[in-house]
């Protein structure tokens, strides 16, 4: 049963939206996933999508396709591609959900980027990766 696993405290992985302008100094955003931990993390299963809210009633409620991604292991300090991801969907909230296992314990935690919150005025150095991008804790 799902209430009989523990779910500890995700901390240590971070996904950031990154830059990068390609010949034509047009900007390229890609989503990665960062293991700042001194393990390696294993089984990493990441489900993207992107939706809005029709609460409001200003708009017509979106939503992205469900895109699922695995990397069998990802090492300390090693970051990895999960997708690119498109400027026309920065309006909506785009949502990465990262489970992981470390040794048997399983880690689970859902990044969540609201609306407009991709924008110049968030974007930071990231060290870790050498880019600049918007960092989700």
């Amino acid at each position: 049963m799902k209430k009989d696993i523990p779910f500890h405290p995700v901390e240590g992985i971070q996904v950031a939206i990154v830059r990068s302008f390609n010949e034509e100094n047009q900007a390229n955003w890609d989503v990665l996933l960062i293991n700042q931990k001194d393990i390696p993390i294993s089984n990493v299963f990441i489900t993207s999508q992107g939706y809005n809210s029709s609460e409001s009633g200003d708009h017509e409620q979106q939503k992205t396709s469900t895109l699922r991604h695995y990397f069998p292991e990802i090492l300390p300090g090693q970051h990895v591609l999960i997708e690119p991801i498109m400027e026309e969907v920065f309006h909506m909230y785009n949502q990465y959900w990262v489970s992981f296992f470390i040794d048997s314990q399983i880690f689970d935690k859902k990044f969540i980027f609201v609306p407009d919150s991709i924008i110049e005025e968030h974007i930071i150095s990231i060290p870790a990766l050498g880019k600049e991008g918007i960092l989700h804790l």
